[in-house]
Parts: structure tokens; sequence; C-alpha cells
């Protein structure tokens, strides 16, 4: 594919103001959307807790986590607004549940693993889910190890792979710009949103635009940023934004959340967990930014 520098343009306030959907006054936890995340193994449980506090924090009224009970144990210690769904593997996913055909979105990937049970797992969900899917961390992985599966991805699914990720997926690239010409290819031959994340992340559509996020600064640089991410992107599509939109939004959100935890800490101190609780201040501050690049 020849690049176009016409297929890029900026992710700035104005392109966000005319998506952004305010909270209607009389809503309530059923129309603000049901969503499940699949996330955390035995030894990974905190990438679980990370994405489901961030996906309630973005608005959708009610979320199922489905994990083995070892994570679910500390979810519903930490994270008492969830509803639990145990996995019948102790240690991993294995496969989806029942409630998968009563949510307006799913997630999976924060913490998964990659056990062979979990690559069963990710088949069975491929094969039943009927809508756009969020897709990240080892999911990705996953998917990287069995390639013909990504035939299987809803349309209009969203990947957030960072560097490494993605170049497992489509292979190595030279360059950004070699990556970002990939990156086209793929989201085209698949018909999927693909967020590369870093330093101003992209946002790849199915019809070669490129969205150049204008917020988020290097302390982000950090582990479990990418797990926030999941959850506000579940929680948007839960709340029946369609996937290109709930991608840009996610994306500028994530970052300005993590501008806004720079009031109180700073590049070194930043941590996943601060992304999450300036969230509130992210969704106000949407409407006071100028239309410049943040950082």
């Amino acid at each position: 594919m020849n690049f176009r520098l016409s297929d890029i343009q900026l992710l700035t306030k104005k392109a966000i103001q005319d998506i952004y959907i305010p909270v209607p006054k009389f809503a309530h936890k059923g129309s603000n959307g049901f969503g499940l995340l699949i996330a955390g193994s035995r030894n990974m449980p905190g990438a679980a807790l990370l994405s489901a506090k961030a996906a309630l924090r973005s608005g959708l009224g009610k979320l199922i986590v489905h994990a083995p009970a070892e994570v679910l144990n500390k979810v519903a210690l930490y994270v008492p607004e969830t509803l639990l769904s145990f996995d019948n593997n102790p240690d991993f996913f294995s496969a989806p549940p029942e409630a998968v055909m009563q949510c307006n979105a799913v997630a999976i990937g924060p913490g998964l693993g990659k056990d062979f049970a979990s690559e069963s797992g990710l088949l069975k969900l491929l094969k039943t889910v009927p809508y756009p899917i969020v897709v990240d961390a080892d999911a990705l992985n996953i998917l990287a190890e069995n390639k013909i599966w990504l035939e299987l991805l809803p349309k209009y699914s969203i990947l957030t792979p960072h560097t490494g990720e993605f170049d497992r997926l489509a292979g190595k690239s030279q360059n950004r710009l070699e990556r970002l010409r990939k990156a086209q290819d793929f989201a085209q031959k698949y018909s999927v949103i693909v967020i590369l994340k870093g330093h101003y992340s992209n946002i790849v559509l199915p019809n070669n635009n490129i969205y150049v996020n204008t917020t988020g600064n290097q302390g982000m640089a950090t582990a479990g940023s990418g797990d926030v991410l999941t959850g506000i992107l579940l929680g948007l599509l839960s709340k029946g934004y369609p996937p290109e939109n709930a991608a840009k939004l996610g994306v500028f959100l994530h970052g300005l959340a993590g501008d806004c935890a720079l009031e109180n800490q700073s590049y070194e101190s930043l941590i996943a967990s601060d992304i999450i609780k300036n969230l509130g201040k992210g969704f106000k501050a949407m409407g006071e930014l100028d239309d410049e690049i943040i950082r």
C-alpha cells in the first residue's frame, strides 16, 4: 500500500466533542450498558483489577468479570461493584460464560496468560461472540501464534497492541512508518481497528484513516497502563459508542487522565492506578482543552 499523508489526522478536542455523548438525565444502569471482561490468571490477577476499575469509571452500568476463582476472590475484595463469573479452570481462562450473549461488549486479554486452556477459550469466544470485541495483551499473543484465527475476529473489533505485540501479529518493521503501513494493511484485511500504543498512540481504521492522539505523557509508560485502556474501551463500547468512536474517545481520555495525574505525580512516580483515579477529571477536562497538541 502507498502511504499517504492525507490518511493521517490529529485527534483533537473538536473531534472528541463531536462524538462524546453526555449521560442522559434519566439514565439507569440498564441503559448505560452491560460489559464482560475476561482477564487475569493465577500469576497475574492485578491486570483484571485495573481493567475492571477503569471500565466502571468509564460509565458502563454493569460489569461481569469472568476469571479463575483465585482472581475473582481479589476482584470481589477490591472492586465490589462487579458481578463475578467463575471459570471452570482454577488457574486460567478456559471458556466464555453464557453471559456473553447478554452483554453489549466484551474485552479479553489483560493478564490472561497463554496456557493451552486459554487458547481454547479464546477460540470458543471468537466462534461465539456476535459483536465487536476489545483484544489486548495475551489474547493478541495467542492470535499471533494462531494467525488463521484472525479471520474469526468480529468486524470492527478493537485490537490494542504495543510495538512488540503488533510485530508478532504482522511481522517486524524497520521503523514507525513501515509499521503504520502494515497496520493499515492489517486493519483493512481483517476489517478491524488497530490501536498502536505508544506516546501519541495511532488509531488505524479499516478505511486506511489514521488518527494520531494528542494527549498522554511519558509517565504512562508503566505496567498496567494498557490494562486501563482496555477497561476504558470496554466501558465505552458497552455504553453504545460505535467502535470507531469508542477507540478515538478511549485513547484520548486515557491520555488525558494521565495528563491530569501529573497534577499530583511526576513522570517517574505515575502508575496505572493514577490514570484510573483521574478519569473523572479527564471527562470534565475534555470540554476545557484548546485545539492544540497537549504534549
